[in-house]
């Protein structure tokens, strides 16, 4: 048995929103109705060097200093580094029997953040963002979920960009809206990938990537979280956006800090969320998937 009453492992943490909800996790953990005693943060990162600079940031903060919430300033949290690629199905089956070895008894919180924007438009770039954004969320979402306690929280990251608007054909977005099954979305991408290949997308999708594979990332999550539901578990599975955030992704150009941007993230991830599940949030509300 694990000497953490609770466990948290956040994907992509070693920079931008991810390194600000480890911070986030660190700083409201005490706070929460989840709060039952020590709390291991897993920081991931695919790049060790990277990994391990952030969770020296992270161990070195000052405003976690100031609030004491690390264990070794006398707080409840504790953080660690593992890798973990989620464009790498090696990768995500390492992690997860990584977790399955320290803690038989399950982990709490799977916070999945990691995704890339790529820049361009072609078949490669619509291959290479389903592949990490969609693809690597749902392979991440489906080696853990066995191992979260039921009663957990899974929280996806996706985007406001991913919300269902005029630039898909109304046939399309009612497939998304209507599937019950996470085949049913990944039939969607697959579909959207050979339009692409063939020239075919103009007038039934947009021509962007990024946006398509986080409107699978809602999808997914929906039909994965309603499927889950349906055996009896308690585990709330939501996604979300952070909104617009000045970090690498953003090229710079975002609104929000990284801090701001983890808020509801994290709110999924400890909040009270009046049983929240299946549902996508912007802004610390439930937002509509279609707009």
């Amino acid at each position: 048995m694990s000497s953490y009453s609770r466990i948290a492992a956040v994907t992509g943490g070693n920079k931008g929103v991810g390194l600000a909800c480890v911070r986030q996790l660190a700083l409201k953990y005490p706070q929460s109705s989840l709060n039952n005693g020590p709390f291991l943060i897993y920081l991931t990162a695919r790049n060790q060097e990277r990994g391990e600079k952030a969770l020296n940031d992270i161990l070195q903060d000052l405003q976690l200093k100031e609030a004491k919430a690390l264990q070794k300033d006398g707080g409840l949290s504790d953080v660690k580094y593992l890798p973990l690629d989620i464009d790498s199905q090696d990768s995500i089956k390492s992690f997860a029997a990584t977790l399955k070895k320290e803690h038989p008894e399950g982990i709490d919180i799977l916070l999945n953040n990691a995704g890339v924007a790529l820049d361009g438009f072609d078949a490669s770039v619509v291959k290479k963002t389903l592949h990490c954004n969609y693809y690597g969320t749902m392979e991440a979402v489906n080696q853990i979920l066995p191992q979260i306690k039921d009663g957990g929280r899974i929280v996806n990251v996706a985007s406001i960009a991913g919300t269902l608007d005029s630039k898909y054909a109304a046939p399309i977005r009612q497939r998304f809206l209507d599937a019950q099954k996470t085949d049913e979305i990944t039939a969607l991408m697959e579909e959207f990938t050979t339009a692409v290949e063939k020239n075919q997308y103009e007038g039934t999708w947009p021509g962007a990537a990024y946006k398509v594979s986080k409107a699978g990332v809602i999808g997914m999550t929906k039909t994965l979280a309603m499927d889950n539901a349906r055996t009896g578990s308690k585990t709330l599975i939501n996604s979300c956006c952070p909104g617009y955030v000045n970090t690498d992704m953003t090229k710079g150009r975002g609104a929000k800090t990284p801090d701001e941007g983890a808020q509801t993230p994290v709110l999924l991830a400890l909040g009270d969320i009046e049983g929240s599940n299946a549902n996508f949030w912007y802004n610390g509300k439930i937002t509509p998937w279609e707009r």
